[in-house]
């Protein structure tokens, strides 16, 4: 089971922070850590998790003893939100390649995971915007960073609690799946299957992704294939 043991901090630097730590310090497969607050919240590609006091669901898990499945677990991690916010509110979740979640074109939530998998343990952090309000978030970010209350309504948003809860039954059904299954779970919430996307090292037609995780381009030159990475809308600045 994931969840237990549970470490909740009013205020932190980085829930991935604290669990990293944690598990360095032999934390059990499964431990969670939640903060109301992080003043120093990481995000993907070194960027900051920004979110007022309580507007987010912040967390970050601790899983050991990973298999073959921990390829896809970026993207177990990004079906099981959208299933949490769905069952939630009156939202539709679509995935960014890899594992942002969208709503309407805006990102609702961020997946981050660190640590050593040769040791065979990770730290998945996942961020989710609960009742942040538009202008609550900063000023670069009003137009492209969402969240529920946001979408769905502030009265219809479920406290963070709520959907920790949902999320954490979602992601012990999700990290369990066969990959046929999760693959096919992921593509029917694709955001850029048939977008133009760009990139550091090009620009293409985006076809999905492959049996690992990766996702296939389709450019001049024939079909590439991106492993990680930061990719872009064509109309993204």
């Amino acid at each position: 089971m994931i969840g237990r043991p549970r470490v909740h901090h009013r205020s932190t630097d980085s829930t991935n922070e604290r669990a990293r730590l944690l598990a360095l310090d032999g934390a059990p497969h499964g431990t969670l850590v939640t903060a109301d607050e992080q003043t120093a919240g990481r995000g993907r590609q070194g960027r900051q998790w920004v979110a007022p006091p309580g507007s987010a669901l912040l967390m970050s898990l601790i899983l050991r003893d990973l298999d073959e499945r921990q390829t896809l677990m970026p993207l177990a991690a990004a079906v099981a939100v959208c299933e949490a916010a769905e069952e939630l509110a009156d939202v539709a979740c679509a995935i960014k390649w890899p594992n942002d979640v969208w709503v309407e074109g805006r990102k609702l939530a961020g997946i981050l995971i660190e640590g050593r998998p040769q040791e065979r343990w990770v730290v998945l952090g996942i961020g989710v915007n609960v009742h942040t309000g538009r202008e609550q978030f900063p000023e670069e970010l009003r137009g492209s960073a969402t969240s529920i209350a946001a979408e769905a309504g502030a009265g219809e948003a479920p406290s963070t609690e709520e959907l920790l809860t949902a999320l954490l039954g979602a992601l012990e059904r999700r990290l369990a799946d066969p990959p046929d299954a999760l693959l096919e779970a992921w593509r029917a919430r694709d955001a850029l299957r048939g977008q133009t996307i760009r990139w550091q090292h090009g620009t293409g037609i985006a076809l999905g992704v492959d049996a690992d995780g990766s996702l296939l381009v389709e450019t001049a030159d024939g079909t590439t294939t991106l492993a990680a990475g930061e990719v872009h809308l064509e109309h993204e600045r």
